[in-house]
């Protein structure tokens, strides 16, 4: 099951175990609790804290991670590989009772929950985002006994994910009914269960700071790095760290580094803005910038932070296409995240629209999973690298229709199909489908500002090569500005330029 270069990491991190811990376990005959059964099998003979018991649950291949004599509701039904094999290993640790890495007040917050709270989750074992999602509700599940959460890997459960229609991944229920989807963090599911405090006053009181930076993407922790290495009062202000970062699957061109994946870069990338003396104000969204005294930035929890001056690193996101069924079809039938929700539609037929990199990488990785795919592009002809037309067009269950004017998204419940028309003849067609994803861009985020800084017609941030805007003491970077390569490696390159643009400013002035 699991091979050897995998084996030897998982006992060197069975070495941190606690406690005794009880794998409670049912299995089948069928090939799933094969694999489960060999999994268990493999983890229990890796160390002697680990027993197995066998026991009853509601999915079948299923197995629990337990103290002796009590139930933590921490349960993986189906194979926890893939992406999910991290929080495999961490519900381990956790219930052997390993202190998670979480702030006291964040714990404190899931204690105080009132249950009874039970999560089930859908993942593919092939989403980077869902062991986010499983790992913040493994550890409610441990730190609060009122709270149980199940991991469903969607294949192994085809029927039960169909006749819930999930159709994008993670898709969690909380008692029997649909609580959220997509990526969240620990954070954002106490918030949504209405169970975060924030000390707005607190906030207020802070001193001004000499650099604050505005998002938590490559740019942002890069000019943070920079900025709190000059010896000044920095902060940060992040909805999330990583950014669009944190949603990307295999990373092949950052510089020295031949592969890794958006999650592990995310997590490197906040450990290491947190080795330095950065006040990180995290889950948090910026709402206005305005200049007083000192520059005041307005949060959407209504409190106001101070600051001698100001880098904008606030990213983009998925650019949508603003057609009728888009926004009612989401997660519906209708994804952004090939990777992610490419499974739930295996065997079935999708479109693809965008004929750019994105688009066609899309409609490569989808075409070993789902029945066909169709790829609609706008303009007359695809835009993507040689070497990707070249692969895509191999492939014998993919087609390609150009000049193509998206119209509408239709279906009932769900995505039925799609219409679109032929630009050159003015002629209406429709494709019948189950699911569209949509690859056309970014979008940078910077709605918010409105008039404050300068922005080209694409509401890009418009930045000279220091990274300052047309407002003195303001600084961008990265992907919210006109620099003309978004890249991962290019906005920590302007993060860094940005901070250090803005750290002249503050001495000059």
């Amino acid at each position: 099951m699991l091979d050897q270069e995998i084996k030897s990491q998982l006992k060197e991190y069975l070495k941190l175990l606690e406690n005794d811990i009880v794998l409670k376990v049912q299995f089948g005959s069928d090939d799933v609790s094969k694999e489960v059964d060999e999994l268990v099998q493999e983890i229990t003979g890796m160390s002697d804290k680990i027993t197995m018991q066998q026991s009853e649950f509601p999915r079948v291949p299923s197995f629990s991670v337990n103290r002796p004599g009590e139930d933590t509701g921490v349960v993986f039904s189906g194979v926890p590989l893939g992406h999910e094999f991290t929080s495999l290993v961490l519900a381990l640790l956790q219930v052997s009772g390993r202190a998670p890495k979480e702030e006291e007040n964040v714990l404190e917050q899931i204690r105080q929950l009132q249950g009874p709270l039970h999560f089930e989750t859908f993942v593919s074992l092939s989403c980077h985002n869902c062991p986010d999602v499983v790992q913040a509700l493994n550890l409610m599940s441990v730190i609060n006994p009122d709270i149980t959460h199940t991991m469903i890997e969607g294949s192994a459960f085809k029927d039960e994910a169909e006749n819930k229609d999930v159709m994008a991944v993670p898709s969690v229920y909380l008692n029997g009914d649909s609580f959220v989807d997509g990526r969240q963090t620990l954070k954002s599911i106490l918030e949504k269960l209405g169970n975060t405090t924030v000390d707005v006053e607190a906030l207020n009181s802070k001193d001004p700071y000499d650099m604050l930076i505005i998002g938590g993407g490559p740019a942002g922790a890069s000019a943070a790095i920079y900025a709190a290495r000059k010896g000044i009062r920095t902060g940060i202000v992040a909805d999330r760290f990583g950014g669009q970062v944190a949603d990307t699957k295999g990373i092949e061109n950052f510089v020295a580094t031949k592969y890794t994946e958006g999650p592990q870069l995310t997590a490197s990338l906040e450990e290491h803005v947190r080795d330095y003396n950065v006040d990180i104000l995290d889950a948090m969204s910026a709402k206005s910038l305005e200049k007083k005294d000192e520059f005041e930035l307005e949060l959407e929890n209504g409190a106001a932070l101070q600051s001698k001056t100001i880098v904008l690193s606030t990213g983009a996101s998925w650019k949508t296409i603003g057609i009728p069924g888009e926004a009612e079809f989401t997660n519906k039938g209708v994804a952004y995240c090939p990777h992610c929700d490419g499974p739930m539609f295996e065997g079935k037929d999708v479109a693809v629209i965008g004929g750019g990199n994105s688009g066609i990488e899309a409609a490569i990785d989808l075409a070993g999973i789902v029945k066909h795919v169709t790829i609609l592009e706008f303009l007359p002809e695809l835009n993507a690298d040689s070497v990707l037309q070249e692969r895509v067009n191999s492939l014998s269950n993919v087609s390609v229709i150009t000049n193509a004017r998206t119209s509408e998204i239709y279906g009932d419940s769900k995505v039925q199909g799609l219409s679109y028309v032929d630009r050159e003849s003015d002629e209406e067609h429709s494709i019948e489908l189950a699911g569209v994803f949509v690859q056309i861009g970014l979008d940078p985020n910077t709605g918010w500002l409105e008039d404050t800084v300068e922005k080209n017609k694409f509401g890009e941030i418009v930045v000279d090569k220091t990274g300052a805007t047309d407002v003195p003491g303001v600084f961008a970077a990265g992907d919210c500005t006109d620099m003309p390569y978004k890249q991962i490696i290019t906005s920590m390159g302007s993060g860094a330029a940005a901070a250090l643009g803005a750290f002249d400013y503050m001495i000059r002035n």
